[in-house]
Protein backbone atom coordinates (compact mmCIF):
# COMPACT_ATOMS: atom_id res chain seq x y z
CA UNK A 1 0.00 0.00 0.00
CA UNK A 2 1.75 3.14 -1.23
CA UNK A 3 0.54 6.41 0.20
CA UNK A 4 1.38 9.98 -0.73
CA UNK A 5 3.30 12.51 1.38
CA UNK A 6 1.84 15.90 2.25
CA UNK A 7 3.77 19.13 2.80
CA UNK A 8 2.95 22.82 3.20
CA UNK A 9 0.71 24.39 5.83
CA UNK A 10 -2.76 23.56 7.10
CA UNK A 11 -5.73 25.81 7.81
CA UNK A 12 -8.09 25.67 10.75
CA UNK A 13 -10.18 27.52 13.29
CA UNK A 14 -8.90 27.85 16.83
CA UNK A 15 -9.77 29.37 20.19
CA UNK A 16 -7.54 30.62 22.97
CA UNK A 17 -10.05 31.27 25.73
CA UNK A 18 -10.81 34.82 24.63
CA UNK A 19 -11.55 34.55 20.91
CA UNK A 20 -12.00 32.23 17.95
CA UNK A 21 -9.76 32.90 14.97
CA UNK A 22 -8.70 31.46 11.61
CA UNK A 23 -5.18 30.11 11.67
CA UNK A 24 -2.44 28.69 9.47
CA UNK A 25 -0.57 25.75 11.01
CA UNK A 26 3.16 25.46 10.33
CA UNK A 27 4.24 22.20 11.98
CA UNK A 28 3.36 22.84 15.64
CA UNK A 29 2.90 26.63 15.41
CA UNK A 30 -0.25 28.59 14.52
CA UNK A 31 -0.40 32.04 12.92
CA UNK A 32 -3.55 34.07 13.54
CA UNK A 33 -4.55 35.06 10.01
CA UNK A 34 -6.48 38.09 11.24
CA UNK A 35 -3.18 39.67 12.19
CA UNK A 36 -1.50 39.18 8.81
CA UNK A 37 -4.28 39.28 6.19
CA UNK A 38 -6.53 42.36 6.38
CA UNK A 39 -10.23 41.52 6.03
CA UNK A 40 -9.82 37.83 6.87
CA UNK A 41 -11.99 37.01 9.90
CA UNK A 42 -12.67 33.32 9.16
CA UNK A 43 -11.32 30.60 6.88
CA UNK A 44 -14.22 31.11 4.47
CA UNK A 45 -13.03 34.64 3.71
CA UNK A 46 -9.98 33.16 2.00
CA UNK A 47 -12.11 31.66 -0.78
CA UNK A 48 -12.71 35.06 -2.43
CA UNK A 49 -9.05 35.14 -3.58
CA UNK A 50 -7.96 31.64 -2.66
CA UNK A 51 -4.75 31.17 -4.63
CA UNK A 52 -3.35 34.63 -3.90
CA UNK A 53 -4.19 34.28 -0.22
CA UNK A 54 -2.44 30.91 -0.10
CA UNK A 55 0.62 32.46 -1.73
CA UNK A 56 0.73 35.13 0.96
CA UNK A 57 0.39 32.57 3.74
CA UNK A 58 2.97 30.25 2.19
CA UNK A 59 5.72 32.84 2.45
CA UNK A 60 4.98 33.93 6.00
CA UNK A 61 7.70 33.72 8.61
CA UNK A 62 5.74 32.16 11.48
CA UNK A 63 7.98 33.67 14.17
CA UNK A 64 7.74 37.16 12.69
CA UNK A 65 3.96 36.72 12.29
CA UNK A 66 3.51 36.06 16.00
CA UNK A 67 2.89 32.33 15.82
CA UNK A 68 1.87 30.57 19.01
CA UNK A 69 2.08 26.88 19.99
CA UNK A 70 -0.70 24.69 18.65
CA UNK A 71 -0.67 22.70 21.89
CA UNK A 72 -2.14 25.59 23.86
CA UNK A 73 -5.16 26.17 21.61
CA UNK A 74 -8.62 24.70 21.31
CA UNK A 75 -9.34 23.20 17.88
CA UNK A 76 -12.77 23.79 16.30
CA UNK A 77 -14.20 22.44 13.04
CA UNK A 78 -11.98 24.14 10.46
CA UNK A 79 -14.76 25.93 8.60
CA UNK A 80 -16.85 28.35 10.66
CA UNK A 81 -19.64 28.33 9.73
CA UNK A 82 -19.63 24.95 8.06
CA UNK A 83 -21.41 24.71 4.73
CA UNK A 84 -23.67 21.91 3.58
CA UNK A 85 -22.33 18.36 3.83
CA UNK A 86 -22.76 16.74 0.42
CA UNK A 87 -22.34 13.04 1.01
CA UNK A 88 -21.69 10.27 -1.47
CA UNK A 89 -23.13 6.95 -0.35
CA UNK A 90 -22.20 3.44 -1.48
CA UNK A 91 -19.10 4.78 -3.24
CA UNK A 92 -16.37 2.37 -2.12
CA UNK A 93 -16.66 -0.97 -3.86
CA UNK A 94 -15.40 -3.17 -1.02
CA UNK A 95 -17.47 -1.25 1.54
CA UNK A 96 -20.67 -1.89 -0.42
CA UNK A 97 -19.84 -5.58 -0.71
CA UNK A 98 -19.20 -5.83 3.04
CA UNK A 99 -22.43 -4.00 3.90
CA UNK A 100 -24.44 -6.18 1.51
CA UNK A 101 -23.15 -9.28 3.26
CA UNK A 102 -23.53 -7.84 6.79
CA UNK A 103 -27.15 -6.78 6.22
CA UNK A 104 -28.06 -9.64 3.83
CA UNK A 105 -29.00 -7.20 1.07
CA UNK A 106 -29.68 -9.57 -1.79
CA UNK A 107 -31.57 -12.66 -2.82
CA UNK A 108 -33.42 -14.38 -0.03
CA UNK A 109 -31.53 -17.45 1.11
CA UNK A 110 -28.27 -16.47 -0.61
CA UNK A 111 -25.10 -17.32 1.29
CA UNK A 112 -22.31 -14.83 1.97
CA UNK A 113 -20.37 -15.70 -1.18
CA UNK A 114 -23.43 -15.22 -3.36
CA UNK A 115 -24.37 -11.96 -1.64
CA UNK A 116 -20.83 -10.65 -2.21
CA UNK A 117 -20.76 -11.73 -5.86
CA UNK A 118 -24.16 -10.21 -6.59
CA UNK A 119 -23.21 -6.95 -4.85
CA UNK A 120 -19.96 -6.74 -6.84
CA UNK A 121 -21.79 -7.24 -10.13
CA UNK A 122 -24.41 -4.66 -9.21
CA UNK A 123 -21.95 -1.98 -8.16
CA UNK A 124 -19.80 -2.51 -11.25
CA UNK A 125 -22.84 -2.08 -13.47
CA UNK A 126 -23.83 1.07 -11.58
CA UNK A 127 -20.34 2.46 -12.12
CA UNK A 128 -20.69 1.92 -15.87
CA UNK A 129 -24.24 3.13 -16.40
CA UNK A 130 -25.62 4.69 -13.20
CA UNK A 131 -25.35 7.86 -11.15
CA UNK A 132 -23.69 8.55 -7.80
CA UNK A 133 -25.92 8.25 -4.74
CA UNK A 134 -25.76 11.61 -2.97
CA UNK A 135 -27.58 12.98 0.08
CA UNK A 136 -27.05 15.99 2.34
CA UNK A 137 -25.95 16.55 5.94
CA UNK A 138 -26.70 19.62 8.02
CA UNK A 139 -24.13 21.92 9.67
CA UNK A 140 -25.57 21.51 13.18
CA UNK A 141 -24.47 17.85 13.17
CA UNK A 142 -20.80 18.86 12.77
CA UNK A 143 -18.42 18.77 15.72
CA UNK A 144 -14.67 19.16 16.14
CA UNK A 145 -11.99 16.56 15.61
CA UNK A 146 -11.45 16.12 19.36
CA UNK A 147 -15.02 16.52 20.56
CA UNK A 148 -17.09 13.74 22.12
CA UNK A 149 -19.56 11.82 19.97
CA UNK A 150 -22.95 11.60 21.67
CA UNK A 151 -25.00 8.44 21.18
CA UNK A 152 -28.67 9.22 20.54
CA UNK A 153 -31.54 8.40 22.89
CA UNK A 154 -33.49 6.98 19.96
CA UNK A 155 -31.66 4.79 17.48
CA UNK A 156 -28.93 2.25 18.16
CA UNK A 157 -26.27 0.36 16.22
CA UNK A 158 -24.23 3.54 15.82
CA UNK A 159 -21.43 3.02 13.31
CA UNK A 160 -18.31 4.84 12.15
CA UNK A 161 -17.46 5.77 8.55
CA UNK A 162 -14.21 7.64 8.08
CA UNK A 163 -14.20 9.63 4.84
CA UNK A 164 -12.10 12.02 2.78
CA UNK A 165 -13.77 15.43 2.73
CA UNK A 166 -13.40 17.70 -0.31
CA UNK A 167 -13.82 21.41 0.44
CA UNK A 168 -15.49 23.39 -2.34
CA UNK A 169 -13.78 26.75 -2.92
CA UNK A 170 -15.81 28.29 -5.74
CA UNK A 171 -19.50 28.48 -6.64
CA UNK A 172 -20.14 25.47 -8.88
CA UNK A 173 -23.19 24.72 -11.01
CA UNK A 174 -23.38 22.36 -13.97
CA UNK A 175 -19.65 21.73 -13.96
CA UNK A 176 -18.07 19.18 -16.29
CA UNK A 177 -15.94 16.50 -14.66
CA UNK A 178 -12.96 17.56 -16.79
CA UNK A 179 -12.75 20.92 -15.02
CA UNK A 180 -14.20 19.96 -11.64
CA UNK A 181 -10.93 19.97 -9.69
CA UNK A 182 -10.62 23.71 -10.35
CA UNK A 183 -13.46 24.13 -7.85
CA UNK A 184 -11.70 22.24 -5.04
CA UNK A 185 -10.06 24.34 -2.33
CA UNK A 186 -8.65 21.54 -0.23
CA UNK A 187 -9.25 18.41 1.82
CA UNK A 188 -10.30 17.52 5.34
CA UNK A 189 -11.30 14.51 7.46
CA UNK A 190 -14.94 13.67 8.20
CA UNK A 191 -16.28 10.75 10.23
CA UNK A 192 -19.79 10.11 8.92
CA UNK A 193 -21.32 8.58 12.08
CA UNK A 194 -24.54 6.66 11.42
CA UNK A 195 -27.29 5.05 13.47
CA UNK A 196 -27.93 1.91 11.44
CA UNK A 197 -31.14 1.27 13.37
CA UNK A 198 -32.57 4.55 12.08
CA UNK A 199 -31.78 3.95 8.40
CA UNK A 200 -34.77 1.77 7.45
CA UNK A 201 -38.29 3.20 7.42
CA UNK A 202 -40.44 0.19 8.17
CA UNK A 203 -43.49 2.43 8.66
CA UNK A 204 -43.28 3.70 5.08
CA UNK A 205 -41.61 0.98 3.08
CA UNK A 206 -41.98 2.78 -0.26
CA UNK A 207 -39.51 5.42 0.97
CA UNK A 208 -36.94 2.82 1.97
CA UNK A 209 -34.27 4.69 3.92
CA UNK A 210 -34.08 7.75 6.15
CA UNK A 211 -30.69 9.47 6.03
CA UNK A 212 -31.91 12.60 7.86
CA UNK A 213 -32.54 10.94 11.21
CA UNK A 214 -29.78 8.34 10.94
CA UNK A 215 -26.92 10.73 10.11
CA UNK A 216 -27.80 14.27 11.22
CA UNK A 217 -27.84 13.95 15.00
CA UNK A 218 -25.61 16.34 17.00
CA UNK A 219 -21.88 15.39 16.87
CA UNK A 220 -22.44 12.84 14.06
CA UNK A 221 -19.93 14.59 11.74
CA UNK A 222 -16.57 14.96 13.53
CA UNK A 223 -14.71 17.21 11.06
CA UNK A 224 -11.13 18.39 10.75
CA UNK A 225 -8.93 19.25 12.48
CA UNK A 226 -7.69 21.08 9.40
CA UNK A 227 -8.24 21.93 5.76
CA UNK A 228 -5.15 21.13 3.70
CA UNK A 229 -5.02 23.18 0.48
CA UNK A 230 -5.31 21.19 -2.73
CA UNK A 231 -1.89 22.37 -3.91
CA UNK A 232 -0.28 20.20 -1.22
CA UNK A 233 -2.20 17.05 -2.15
CA UNK A 234 -0.98 16.00 -5.59
CA UNK A 235 -3.02 12.78 -5.71
CA UNK A 236 -5.91 12.38 -3.26
CA UNK A 237 -6.34 8.75 -4.37
CA UNK A 238 -3.03 8.00 -2.62
CA UNK A 239 -4.22 9.25 0.77
CA UNK A 240 -4.40 6.52 3.40
CA UNK A 241 -7.57 6.36 5.51
CA UNK A 242 -7.32 4.71 8.93
CA UNK A 243 -9.65 4.42 11.90
CA UNK A 244 -8.99 2.54 15.15
CA UNK A 245 -11.48 1.67 17.87
CA UNK A 246 -9.95 1.38 21.34
CA UNK A 247 -6.56 0.81 19.72
CA UNK A 248 -7.71 -1.85 17.24
CA UNK A 249 -7.41 -0.92 13.56
CA UNK A 250 -10.82 -1.19 11.88
CA UNK A 251 -10.47 0.78 8.64
CA UNK A 252 -7.27 0.90 6.60
CA UNK A 253 -7.45 1.74 2.91
CA UNK A 254 -6.27 4.11 0.23
CA UNK A 255 -8.80 6.52 -1.23
CA UNK A 256 -8.54 4.76 -4.58
CA UNK A 257 -11.48 2.34 -4.45
CA UNK A 258 -14.05 4.97 -5.41
CA UNK A 259 -16.82 3.93 -7.74
CA UNK A 260 -17.20 7.58 -8.78
CA UNK A 261 -14.08 9.73 -8.38
CA UNK A 262 -13.97 13.27 -7.02
CA UNK A 263 -14.45 15.06 -10.39
CA UNK A 264 -17.42 12.81 -11.19
CA UNK A 265 -19.01 13.48 -7.81
CA UNK A 266 -18.64 17.25 -8.24
CA UNK A 267 -20.01 17.09 -11.78
CA UNK A 268 -23.02 15.07 -10.66
CA UNK A 269 -23.79 17.08 -7.51
CA UNK A 270 -23.44 20.36 -9.40
CA UNK A 271 -25.80 19.09 -12.10
CA UNK A 272 -28.54 19.12 -9.45
CA UNK A 273 -27.60 21.85 -6.98
CA UNK A 274 -25.49 24.98 -6.74
CA UNK A 275 -22.42 24.15 -4.69
CA UNK A 276 -21.13 27.01 -2.57
CA UNK A 277 -17.67 27.84 -1.19
CA UNK A 278 -17.31 26.09 2.14
CA UNK A 279 -19.53 23.14 1.25
CA UNK A 280 -17.86 19.82 2.05
CA UNK A 281 -18.24 16.84 -0.26
CA UNK A 282 -17.58 13.59 1.59
CA UNK A 283 -16.62 10.87 -0.82
CA UNK A 284 -17.80 7.66 0.85
CA UNK A 285 -16.40 5.26 3.39
CA UNK A 286 -13.93 2.46 2.72
CA UNK A 287 -14.43 -1.03 4.10
CA UNK A 288 -14.17 -1.83 7.81
CA UNK A 289 -17.28 -0.36 9.40
CA UNK A 290 -18.91 -1.64 12.55
CA UNK A 291 -21.59 -3.40 10.51
CA UNK A 292 -18.87 -5.56 8.98
CA UNK A 293 -17.21 -6.31 12.31
CA UNK A 294 -20.49 -6.85 14.15
CA UNK A 295 -19.44 -4.21 16.69
CA UNK A 296 -21.13 -0.84 17.14
CA UNK A 297 -20.19 2.17 19.25
CA UNK A 298 -20.63 2.06 23.03
CA UNK A 299 -20.26 4.51 25.90
CA UNK A 300 -16.56 5.04 26.61
CA UNK A 301 -15.26 3.89 23.23
CA UNK A 302 -12.45 5.95 21.71
CA UNK A 303 -12.17 6.40 17.95
CA UNK A 304 -8.80 7.52 16.60
CA UNK A 305 -8.72 8.41 12.94
CA UNK A 306 -6.32 9.90 10.44
CA UNK A 307 -5.85 10.52 6.75
CA UNK A 308 -2.34 11.02 5.40
CA UNK A 309 -1.15 14.56 6.04
CA UNK A 310 -4.60 15.90 6.95
CA UNK A 311 -4.21 15.50 10.71
CA UNK A 312 -5.87 13.15 13.15
CA UNK A 313 -9.09 12.89 15.13
CA UNK A 314 -9.73 11.48 18.59
CA UNK A 315 -13.37 11.10 19.60
CA UNK A 316 -14.64 9.68 22.88
CA UNK A 317 -18.11 8.16 22.68
CA UNK A 318 -20.68 9.18 25.30
CA UNK A 319 -23.76 7.12 26.08
CA UNK A 320 -27.36 8.27 25.58
CA UNK A 321 -28.65 10.93 27.95
CA UNK A 322 -31.59 8.77 29.01
CA UNK A 323 -34.15 11.43 28.14
CA UNK A 324 -36.37 10.87 25.13
CA UNK A 325 -37.17 13.79 22.82
CA UNK A 326 -40.75 15.07 23.37
CA UNK A 327 -41.79 13.64 20.00
CA UNK A 328 -41.46 10.13 21.41
CA UNK A 329 -43.04 10.80 24.79
CA UNK A 330 -46.55 9.65 23.80
CA UNK A 331 -45.93 7.28 20.90
CA UNK A 332 -44.12 3.99 20.32
CA UNK A 333 -40.54 4.26 19.17
CA UNK A 334 -40.97 2.76 15.73
CA UNK A 335 -37.36 2.18 14.82
CA UNK A 336 -35.61 -1.01 13.81
CA UNK A 337 -33.60 -2.69 16.53
CA UNK A 338 -30.82 -3.45 14.07
CA UNK A 339 -29.90 -3.34 10.43
CA UNK A 340 -29.50 -0.57 7.91
CA UNK A 341 -28.27 -0.05 4.42
CA UNK A 342 -24.94 0.61 2.79
CA UNK A 343 -23.84 4.23 2.83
Amino acid sequence: MKETRIGGFKLGTFEDGTEQFPGAVFEDQVVNLRSVLPGITRIGDLFADWDNNLDLIEFLDPAAAGARPLAGLGVLPPLQPVGTIIAAGANYREHVIQMSVAHKLGKEGADENQLAADAAAEIDERGRTGDPYVWTGIPSAVCGAYDDVQLPDVGGNVDWELELGVVIGRKAHRIAAAGAMDYVAGYTIVNDVTSRALVPRTDIAMMGTDWFRSKNQPTFFPTGPYVVPKRYVPDPAKLRIQLSLNGTLMQDALADDLLFDIPSLIAYASSVAVLQPGDVLITGSPAGNGSHWGRFLRDGDVMEAEITGLGAQRSTVRGPSGQLPPWYADRPIAVAAAGGAAS
